[in-house]
């Protein structure tokens, strides 16, 4: 049985995130469910839910502090561990894992491809573009750092790369476009691939010994 609805919720001492993945029909209001404080970063994951199919909902409780760097990493670490437990449960189902895609709008495009393998690794490159410091309030390590700790949550490869793109505005939008699509063929459901993985080594397994 396909899971539909995942939550995860992550709590620190600097913070407490709940991530919930809907893979039912899109709700009319699903853009108002992402509650984070930068409403920039609210954007951005409205356009990975948009191009994923998926409903993101936000909900974002912080002790004391509200630092944009903290609420990129905190909320794309959970929303990771949220993706990383619908791909595990779903391998039986045969889900697919792997996937890229290209994100454009006006003049940027940007490509991304994911894969699900248990190996935490992020990198994205500008490939020499002038990506502005600072966009709509956020910098640009912080809509980084988002991508990073997701890579984090969902123990997987994540690269990216912009192809082309002036306005720092329509160069993330493609950039988080892309990941969502990449997302989003990752998320497809093959009766050909029930009980397959991502890679080829399997299901990675540890055996500890403590004395």
């Amino acid at each position: 049985m396909q899971n539909k609805v995942i939550a995860v919720t992550r709590k620190t001492t600097e913070s407490e995130i709940t991530v919930t993945l809907d893979f039912n029909d899109f709700k009319k209001d699903y853009r108002k469910r992402i509650k984070t404080p930068l409403p920039f970063l609210n954007h951005m994951i409205e356009h990975i839910a948009w191009r994923a199919e998926v409903n993101i909902e936000v909900d974002v409780k912080l002790d004391e502090f509200q630092l944009s760097h903290l609420v990129c990493e905190d909320v794309g670490i959970t929303f990771g561990k949220a993706v990383y437990e619908y791909i595990q449960d779903n391998m039986a189902n045969g889900v697919r894992g792997f996937g890229d895609g290209i994100g454009i709008i006006d003049e940027a495009m940007a490509r991304s491809a994911i894969s699900f393998e248990n190996r935490a690794y992020f990198q994205i490159d500008y490939n020499g573009l002038d990506v502005p410091k600072e966009t709509e309030g956020m910098l640009s390590e912080d809509l980084e750092t988002f991508l990073e700790g997701f890579v984090q949550g969902a123990m997987c490869t994540l690269h990216v790369d912009l192809i082309k793109g002036r306005n720092g505005h329509h160069v993330w939008e493609a950039i988080y476009r892309s990941f969502g699509l990449a997302l989003n063929r990752a998320f497809d459901i093959s009766e050909k691939r029930k009980g397959m993985t991502s890679g080829v080594a399997g299901k990675i397994q540890f055996e500890i010994k403590k004395s």
